[in-house]
């Protein structure tokens, strides 16, 4: 095979990231384009000792799988890299994917899904839209294996406020020619219409910034239906350097939310706190979670990777008590905030690294801190518990610490429960865990990203 040379291949499988993968004589094809089932020519672009790199040239016969893109952006911006795939076949290829993940890299045999949690809502549901900023005031995403922004006009994921805000920033940008703002965030909350913006900027201070207010603020306005104020602009911030401020509106937007059983729960999100991003989904994956800890009323329940509270918050009432940890300060306000929102008293929330803080709560090791003369003392733990019935693991792509996991093994849960949005870090971890007591019980997927390769993840794990 040579750089250059164009291949008749059949595609056999997509990878995490989005590209297909093929058989050539011998080698191992990775391609751009293609869904699986498809027989296509390809261009070799690299050649490898035993794998090559290709892009697609022509469909051959297309795979019964394949659908006509709806996004004109499609395979340009780098996000939706399954938009050619009929939504059933997203399905097979992501249960595939987690099963093919438990066997390989976890060590578990024979893997079996309980339960594929589909979405019924397949387009404009996402509550956080994360805009790149060009350097010429192009408001968009960044093309795959790239840094060029492509300028998106409008997004078949993202909500009608998002999409507007953007709007906004590319008129400003291209009437004021300014080049400091880096990034648009925009959150929307689907059950109140509250809407934040977020501006990552180079300056500190962004010149005219009370002039993109205005033009944001009218932007989300212009969505109300006559005589009705559905959305509103709640928050503006700037991000500088890592920190957040605040400039106009409040800190936060908040979001309710109604659990299976009918009780409606409100969350407040900062700029900087993760929330999950499918708000329509969260709820399946959230009593997905509440149904694998089995809470009877009477468990110590650790909330790891805590965040804002949500899955916490949501076990609240059926557990004894919840104490969360998280590394991020901001998040952990609000977790303990959103605790007092919705009446609970039994949830305790911690600022710091849980590897380090739950064997400190234990009593299975020393907590240290800095004092003013910078010297590293010994300190008393926030709380102190003697047991824990379940933990809950939700860590981001990256997985669990590996300290964490040693942790949590030590404290000994009958359960835990792991909620992750990458198979090939939670079978990393899943691997260790069943190394060191554990048996993997249940494994059921929630399907947060339609026409992503993103795959979001719910697991019981038992204590032998």
């Amino acid at each position: 095979m040579e750089k250059g040379q164009i291949i008749n291949i059949v595609i056999e499988d997509m990878l995490d990231d989005g590209r297909a993968f093929g058989r050539y004589e011998g080698f191992a094809v990775f391609v751009t384009g293609g869904v699986p089932g498809d027989e296509i020519k390809a261009r070799v672009t690299k050649v490898k000792k035993t794998s090559a790199e290709a892009v697609m040239t022509e469909i051959i016969t297309p795979s019964p799988d394949r659908i006509e893109a709806k996004c004109p952006y499609a395979g340009k911006c780098g996000g939706c890299s399954l938009q050619e795939l009929s939504y059933e076949a997203q399905k097979r290829l992501k249960t595939e994917q987690v099963i093919n993940k438990l066997a390989r890299l976890g060590g578990i045999e024979d893997p079996v899904i309980d339960e594929f949690i589909g979405a019924d809502t397949l387009e404009y549901y996402r509550n956080k839209a994360v805009f790149a900023v060009g350097p010429h005031g192009e408001v968009g995403f960044v093309k795959g294996k790239s840094h060029f922004v492509i300028d998106i006009d409008d997004c078949m994921l993202q909500t009608d406020a998002a999409m507007v805000c953007a709007d906004a920033l590319r008129a400003f940008l291209r009437k004021t020619r300014l080049s400091c703002i880096t990034q648009l965030t925009v959150r929307t909350a689907f059950g109140t219409g509250e809407v934040m913006a977020v501006l990552e900027s180079e300056k500190k201070e962004i010149p005219q910034i009370e002039t993109l207010v205005e033009m944001l603020d009218s932007a989300v306005y212009s969505l109300n239906p006559e005589d009705e104020e559905t959305f509103s602009l709640e928050s503006v911030a700037v991000i500088h350097k890592g920190k957040c401020r605040i400039i106009a509106g409040k800190p936060t937007i908040t979001e309710e939310v109604i659990r299976d059983d009918g009780r409606m729960l409100n969350f407040e999100i900062s700029p900087q706190s993760f929330y999950q991003v499918n708000p329509e989904q969260m709820p399946k994956l959230y009593d997905k979670a509440l149904e694998y800890a089995a809470l009877t009323g009477s468990e110590t329940v650790l909330d790891l990777y805590c965040g804002v509270g949500t899955i916490g918050i949501w076990m609240a009432d059926k557990a004894d008590r919840i104490i969360g940890i998280e590394s991020v300060k901001p998040a952990v306000l609000d977790a303990n905030r959103n605790s007092v929102i919705n009446g609970l008293i039994n949830t305790r929330y911690i600022c710091g690294k849980a590897e380090e803080e739950l064997p400190g709560m234990m009593g299975l090791a020393k907590l240290y801190k800095w004092n003013e003369v910078n010297e590293r003392v010994e300190r008393e733990p926030e709380i102190r518990i003697d047991k824990v019935d379940v933990a809950v693991l939700d860590p981001p792509r990256a997985g669990c610490d590996q300290a964490l996991l040693e942790a949590v093994v030590k404290a000994e849960p009958s359960r835990i429960v792991y909620v992750s949005c990458d198979p090939g870090t939670l079978a990393r971890d899943v691997k260790y865990l069943t190394e060191n007591g554990f048996e993997l019980a249940k494994v059921s997927i929630t399907d947060q990203f339609p026409w992503t390769s993103h795959i979001e993840t719910c697991c019981l794990l038992r204590r032998l």
